[in-house]
């Protein structure tokens, strides 16, 4: 990302959460700490802090996504944040009416946050860039670009299980072509200083000139996953694919698909993981998924802390706290 970066306001602090590209290494080891503080939150009788109260949040989701905008909307409220979801399919937008025209109404309503799911790369910007002054917007996916807040929850769930990721070796496995969690996930490791970031997967479901990211490709399965302590599965993004860019799933899951057996090869304390939603038996077999290496389960209750603590900090409510402890 080069010039400003919209996404801090002059203290360099987080006044929008839309892409991995250009944050530091300080910034993202933040999001994770504050996440650590906001993960004992569901183990409270009352499971909500005031950080957000009388905060006003809209889910603007323009695609579908149902683990998405729930964590999302369970993240608000346990901040104690109004959240209002916006279902784009039956609004006006659909009539007719611009993107702007409905920012604008949301506006007047005295929205202070917007959370984007946009099939179109570079919307969460636009709408950044487009907003009032006071209002935040954080990325939940924008086409084939980034999804930032996924990578954090991926980030967080790593740390959980091996905590230092300068001595880890991570293998991210298939539809690269299409998957902006890949994106994401490749700028957040690298940000991290990972030891060594792998892609693997089929010629046709790789980027042309990857590797510039830092990465190191692999098209063999059982080299690629040697010896890694993470390995990331990717869901097969069928309905983003045109043309014919694979034989067959069942070839697919042959060569790709993650087995017990293909998983030998990757070191024996190795922790599995899936974005979601998870296509069983076309990038992963069932016994893998539930087994003892998973954690997938895990990254979706990650995701409610990770998401409580980015949208605490694009609201300013960290550091307005963190500013009136020190003049104690």
């Amino acid at each position: 990302m080069t010039g400003k970066n919209i996404q801090l306001d002059k203290n360099g602090n987080l006044k929008h959460f839309l892409s991995i590209e250009g944050l530091s290494q300080p910034l993202l080891h933040t999001i994770l700490n504050y996440a650590e503080s906001f993960a004992t939150v569901d183990k409270r009788p009352v499971k909500k802090v005031p950080l957000l109260r009388g905060k006003t949040i809209a889910n603007l989701f323009f695609e579908p996504s149902t683990r998405t905008r729930t964590t999302f909307e369970l993240a608000a409220k346990r901040l104690s944040a109004d959240i209002l979801n916006l279902n784009i399919s039956t609004s006006a937008t659909s009539k007719g009416e611009i993107l702007s025209d409905t920012l604008r109404t949301l506006e007047a309503m005295h929205c202070d946050m917007f959370v984007v799911r946009h099939a179109n790369s570079g919307a969460a910007h636009y709408i950044a860039s487009q907003v009032a002054p006071h209002i935040s917007v954080i990325n939940a996916g924008d086409g084939r670009h980034e999804h930032p807040t996924q990578a954090m929850l991926d980030m967080f769930t790593i740390k959980q299980h091996k905590k230092d990721f300068t001595k880890l070796s991570v293998a991210i496995v298939g539809d690269i072509l299409h998957s902006r969690v890949a994106r994401s996930e490749i700028h957040a490791l690298n940000v991290l200083g990972t030891n060594e970031v792998r892609i693997i997967g089929p010629h046709t479901l790789i980027p042309k000139e990857i590797e510039k990211l830092g990465v190191h490709i692999y098209h063999d399965m059982n080299s690629g996953l040697k010896d890694v302590d993470v390995v990331v599965m990717l869901r097969l993004q069928r309905e983003r694919m045109r043309g014919a860019l694979l034989p067959s799933e069942d070839e697919y899951f042959k060569r790709y698909g993650l087995t017990n057996q293909k998983l030998k090869h990757a070191k024996k304390d190795a922790i599995v993981m899936h974005p979601g939603p998870i296509n069983r038996g076309v990038e992963i077999d069932s016994d893998v998924a539930d087994g003892k290496h998973s954690v997938i389960l895990q990254q979706v209750s990650h995701g409610i802390a990770i998401r409580m603590a980015i949208m605490a900090m694009v609201m300013g409510q960290i550091n307005r706290d963190e500013n009136k402890e020190k003049k104690k």
